[in-house]
C-alpha cells in the first residue's frame, strides 16, 4: 500500500475537526494581519500630529480585543489540530501493534525487538509531529503568506516585487534540500532501532553481564552504536544546518530591500510612514511562512522516512493465516495426524529440521516425545497450533488439514506450555489467569495443587497476589515453570501440550506434577516432550527423535526391548537418581 494510505481514514473520521481546526488557524492568521493596519494609522496620526490621547487608547483597544480573539482562536486550533495528530498517533499505534501480532512466529524470528519498538515509539511520534505542526506550518505559509503579500502589493507593487526576489532561491533550495534529508532521516531512524535493540539486550541479560564481568565489553558495543547514531544525526544536521540559515538569510536579505528602498519611498513621500512600518510587519509576517517552508520540509521528511517505516511492516502479511474458505473446528477434536511432515526454517533450499515424520496421536491418549537436544521435539510441538506451517507433509485433525481450519479454533482447543515459559510483569494471578475474570479461588487452588504450586504460593507474603516482577525476576526457574504449567491447565482445553513440564524441578516435584498429568489419561490428548524419561515411561506411545527424525516409537515397554537410545538413556538416568537419593 502506499504510505499515505495508512494515515488516510483518520484524517476521513477526523475531517470535522480538521476542517475547525483550520478555520480557527485561518481566524488567527488573518487578526495577526489586521494589527499592521491598525499600527499604520496610529503611526501616521502620530507623523502628522492628528494622535490625541483618546485616538491612541482606541488604538491600544483595538489590539488588545484582536490579541483576546487570537487567544481563543489559537487554544482551539492548538486543540483541533494538534489532538487531531494524537488521535492519529494514537490509532496508528494500536493499528501496529495489532498487525504485529497478527504476524506469524518465523517473523519475529528474523526481527529485532529494539527495531519494532523503535518503529512503535519514535517513527510514530515523528509522524504524529508531520501531521500536526505540519499542517500547521503548511497552512500558516500558504493563508499568511499569501494574505501578507497580498496587504504588501497594497501597499507599494515595487516595492513589494523587490522584496520577493529571494523568494524563489527559498523554493529552489527546499526543493534541493529535502530529497537529501528523506534519505538522511531513513538512515538515523535505522540505527536508532539498532541503538533500541543493543540497549534493550544489555538489560535484559544484565545478570548474565555482570555474572562474567563483562561490564566494559557491553558498554563499548553500547557506545559503538551510539556513535554510529549520532554520527549519522550529525550528516543529517549538516544538511539541516545550512538549510535553516539559508531561510534566515534570505529573510534577512528581502528585510535589508525594504529598509533600503521602502526607507527612500517614505523620504520622497511615495508612501507614508505608517504604510512604511507596516509594511515591515508584513514582511515580518511572511517570515515566518518562509521560515515555516524548512520546517515544514524538516518535518515531513522526517514523518514519510517513518511512514515508509511504518508502511514496510504493514505490508508484511503474515506467513500464517486463515483461507477464505477456513473450517471451524468441533470442540472436542480426536486423533492427531502427522503426515510425511518436513519442515525448514528458510523454507527451500534450507536445512531440514524434520523431515519424514509420521505420527498418529489417538484421542484421549498420552504421548510422549524424547529425544537429544537439537532433535526437533520443540518445533515439531510448535506446528500443532501452527506457530510454524509444514514445508511438506500436512498435520490433519480428525482427518481435515489444520492449515484449512480457523486460526482461532485450532489454538482454542490447545493449552501449549513452551519449554521456556514466560511471566509478565504482574502477579502470580495474573501470570496464570492471563487477565482473565471470574475465575473462582477455588479452582485457581486445584490448578496450583495440579501444577504442584499451592504450597510454594502460600509461603509467599501476598501470596497468589504477590508481584512477579519483569519476567519473573523473584521467582526461581522451577516455580516459573509450575506457574505457566498451572496457566496451561487452566483453559481446559482438549489437547494439552507440555514442552519439558518438570525440566526445572526436582524429582519429587516432577514425580507429583507427573501423577497429576496420568490423572488425565482419557480425558484430554496430552503430547509431553521431556529430557527426563521416567516422566515419559507411563505414556501410550513414546516417539524417539534425532536429528529431526523419528528413530524409535512403541511403549515403554517396547522400546526397552529394542535396547536403543530410549532403553539406554533411561537406564543411565535411573542409576543417576538411585545415586541421588543416596
Amino acid at each position: 500500500m502506499k504510505s499515505i494510505e495508512l494515515i488516510k481514514p483518520y484524517f476521513i473520521k477526523n475531517r470535522l475537526m480538521i476542517a475547525a481546526g483550520l478555520l480557527c488557524l485561518i481566524a488567527v492568521d488573518f487578526l495577526q494581519l489586521i494589527i499592521p493596519r491598525i499600527m499604520k494609522h496610529a503611526i501616521d496620526d502620530l507623523t502628522l500630529f492628528q494622535a490625541s490621547t483618546k485616538k491612541l487608547a482606541i488604538y491600544a483597544l483595538y489590539i488588545i480585543g484582536i490579541a483576546v480573539m487570537m487567544s481563543i482562536f489559537r487554544y482551539l486550533w492548538r486543540k483541533y489540530l494538534i489532538g487531531t495528530s494524537r488521535v492519529v498517533e494514537e490509532g496508528l499505534r494500536n493499528r501496529l501493534f495489532a498487525h504485529i501480532q497478527s504476524l506469524s512466529s518465523p517473523y519475529f524470528d528474523k526481527t529485532k525487538t529494539g527495531d519494532i519498538m523503535a518503529h512503535a515509539t519514535n517513527d510514530i511520534m515523528h509522524i504524529r509531529m508531520a501531521i500536526g505542526m505540519g499542517m500547521v506550518a503548511l497552512t500558516d505559509a500558504v493563508i499568511l503568506g499569501s494574505a501578507a503579500i497580498g496587504f504588501m502589493l497594497y501597499i507599494n507593487r515595487t516595492l513589494t516585487l523587490f522584496a520577493l526576489i529571494p523568494m524563489p532561491f527559498i523554493v529552489f533550495g527546499a526543493r534541493f534540500f529535502s530529497r537529501k534529508m528523506h534519505r538522511l532521516y531513513g538512515a538515523v531512524q535505522e540505527s536508532f532501532s539498532e541503538l533500541t535493540e543493543s540497549v534493550r539486550e544489555q538489560f535484559a541479560g544484565i545478570q548474565v553481564i555482570k555474572a562474567y564481568t563483562r561490564e566494559k565489553e557491553e558498554s563499548l558495543l553500547v557506545e559503538a552504536k551510539s556513535k554510529d547514531y549520532i554520527k549519522k544525526n550529525i550528516r543529517l544536521v549538516k544538511i539541516t544546518g545550512f538549510f535553516f540559515p539559508m531561510m534566515l538569510l534570505f529573510s534577512n536579505i528581502s528585510l535589508v530591500i525594504v529598509l533600503y528602498l521602502g526607507g527612500r519611498q517614505t523620504i520622497y513621500s511615495t508612501i507614508t510612514p505608517g504604510d512604511f512600518v507596516a509594511f515591515i510587519n508584513y514582511l515580518a509576517l511572511i517570515t515566518w511562512p518562509m521560515m515555516a517552508m524548512g520546517w515544514v520540509t524538516n518535518l515531513v521528511q522526517r514523518g514519510k522516512a517513518s511512514l515508509d517505516r511504518i508502511n514496510k511492516i504493514m505490508d508484511t502479511p503474515p506467513e500464517i493465516f486463515d483461507k477464505i474458505d477456513a473450517k471451524t473446528i468441533k470442540d472436542n477434536p480426536g486423533e492427531i495426524v502427522f503426515e510425511n511432515v518436513s519442515f525448514s526454517f528458510g523454507g527451500d533450499g534450507a536445512q531440514s529440521v524434520l523431515s519424514d515424520i509420521n505420527i498418529r496421536i489417538e484421542k484421549g491418549t498420552i504421548t510422549g516425545i524424547a529425544g537429544p537436544p537439537g532433535s526437533g521435539k520443540t518445533t515439531l510441538l510448535g506446528m500443532i497450533p501452527r506457530l510454524y506451517d509444514v514445508s511438506g507433509g500436512r498435520i490433519l485433525i480428525d482427518g481435515e488439514d489444520i492449515r484449512t481450519i480457523r486460526l482461532f479454533d485450532i489454538r482454542k482447543t490447545i493449552s501449549y506450555m513452551p519449554q521456556e515459559p514466560f511471566l509478565f510483569d504482574g502477579t502470580i494471578r495474573d501470570n496464570i489467569t492471563l487477565g482473565g475474570k471470574g475465575i473462582k479461588e477455588a479452582d485457581l487452588e486445584e490448578l496450583m495443587e495440579k501444577a504442584s504450586l499451592l504450597e510454594t504460593v502460600k509461603n509467599f507474603p501476598a501470596g497468589i497476589d504477590t508481584m512477579v516482577g519483569e519476567k519473573g525476576v523473584i521467582l526461581s526457574g522451577g516455580q516459573k515453570q509450575r506457574i505457566a504449567l498451572a496457566r496451561s491447565l487452566l483453559s481446559n482445553s482438549p489437547v494439552l501440550i507440555l514442552d519439558d513440564p518438570v525440566s526445572q524441578v526436582d524429582v519429587e516435584t516432577g514425580s507429583a506434577i507427573i501423577n497429576n498429568i496420568k490423572s488425565m489419561m482419557g480425558e484430554k490428548t496430552i503430547i509431553i516432550v521431556s529430557h527426563r524419561l521416567s516422566a515419559l515411561c507411563f505414556a501410550d506411545q513414546i516417539i524417539v527423535m534425532d536429528t529431526g527424525k523419528i528413530i524409535e516409537s512403541g511403549d515403554h515397554d517396547l522400546l526397552m526391548k529394542l535396547g536403543e537410545y530410549y532403553a539406554k538413556t533411561f537406564r543411565m538416568q535411573e542409576i543417576e537418581e538411585e545415586m541421588n537419593a543416596l
